[in-house]
């Protein structure tokens, strides 16, 4: 526990009250939740840092699009300084103003796909009233934010970190209370293949809803080569005469980034980390590469995450390759079919 959290542990009885009482004043008056006449599927998690929520949103976003149901992502877009309170973002937005995973998200949607507000209520009535074709919306980190009405609730869990502690904030990881889990409507495990199933199943069965459990892993499928401008390269993995790479990366939990390179079959020399959503400068980037050099390796590694936030003010002091790691999802199928099952059955 950080100094910080340790001098502030007394007051998380204060902010388990506060959350309660939040919650309790939803459940008394629903009719406080905005509507926007087309469902709503919410993706968030209970505890802070990284579920693998980013990855999951884009796979079910492709997968509805590819399925007929046209949607968009709406997004609060966390560490981005907009001019406006409610804005699109497209693949050539900066990520200074809407957030690195909104970004993340639009360059691989396209234009028109993503929309960041911090009342998601306004944001997602931006992209039914711009998108008229709009069949769903998908809301992104959006548990807690319970003034728009969803119509399906996904609790992400990460099978490895799962609760944590089991404390809220700030002497532990959660946002709210564990029994918070029964407004979900099905729980995703994410790095499904290392959960205790029995565990998680018995911690569902206590403190969810009694939906359905889906276990989905990631994996990293694909190296780009960073390119400011320009087609970049593709490698395809495995990939053979590599060496060994320095990773680097800004995100809530590191380690599973590095540990995914190497189930990927991709070694590292050394690593270097940042705190979430941190803008890495040129600066930083040249000590970055300056490291690696000492440690002899071939060339850089870090994440989509990271890379949207690189220029070309980063690229004129590379003087090894940066290679983007590409992170799909495995396993999710099942998840997808009950989502259109349950979409079948909505009537808004």
């Amino acid at each position: 526990m950080s100094l910080f959290r340790w001098l502030a542990a007394p007051l998380s009885p204060f902010y388990g009250g506060v959350v309660r009482l939040r919650n309790g004043a939803f459940d008394a008056h629903p009719e406080r939740t905005s509507h926007v006449g087309v469902p709503v599927l919410s993706i968030g998690n209970l505890s802070t840092g990284g579920t693998g929520k980013t990855p999951l949103s884009l796979y079910l976003a492709e997968s509805l699009q590819a399925a007929g149901w046209a949607n968009a992502v709406i997004s609060r877009g966390y560490g981005g300084k907009r001019p406006f309170a409610v804005m699109d973002v497209n693949p050539e937005s900066k990520a200074s103003e809407v957030g690195d995973e909104p970004l993340l998200m639009a360059r691989r949607l396209g234009r028109g796909r993503v929309v960041v507000a911090r009342s998601r209520a306004a944001g997602a009535a931006r992209a039914v009233v711009t998108k008229p074709s709009t069949k769903i919306l998908l809301l992104d980190d959006g548990f807690q934010h319970r003034a728009l009405h969803r119509d399906l609730d996904l609790l992400v869990l990460d099978g490895v970190r799962r609760w944590g502690n089991g404390k809220m904030l700030p002497m532990g990881d959660l946002r709210e209370p564990q029994d918070s889990a029964k407004r979900a409507h099905a729980l995703v495990v994410t790095r499904g293949g290392l959960a205790p199933k029995d565990e998680i199943e018995a911690w569902w069965k206590e403190y969810g809803s009694g939906g359905p459990i889906f276990y989905v892993d990631f994996a990293i499928g694909a190296l780009r080569a960073f390119k400011a401008n320009g087609e970049p390269e593709i490698l395809n993995l495995p990939a053979k005469n590599l060496g060994q790479l320095f990773a680097f990366c800004g995100l809530g939990h590191p380690e599973a980034f590095f540990a995914d390179l190497l189930v990927a079959g991709l070694s590292w020399s050394g690593t270097k980390t940042f705190r979430d959503h941190h803008a890495i400068s040129p600066r930083e980037l040249w000590l970055v590469q300056a490291a690696a050099a000492k440690e002899g390796s071939s060339g850089l590694v870090c994440t989509e995450k990271d890379a949207v936030k690189l220029g070309g003010e980063h690229q004129a002091l590379l003087q090894m390759p940066l290679w983007i790691a590409e992170q799909k999802v495995i396993g999710a199928e099942a998840l997808l079919i009950w989502i259109l099952e349950r979409l079948k059955t909505l009537t808004i």
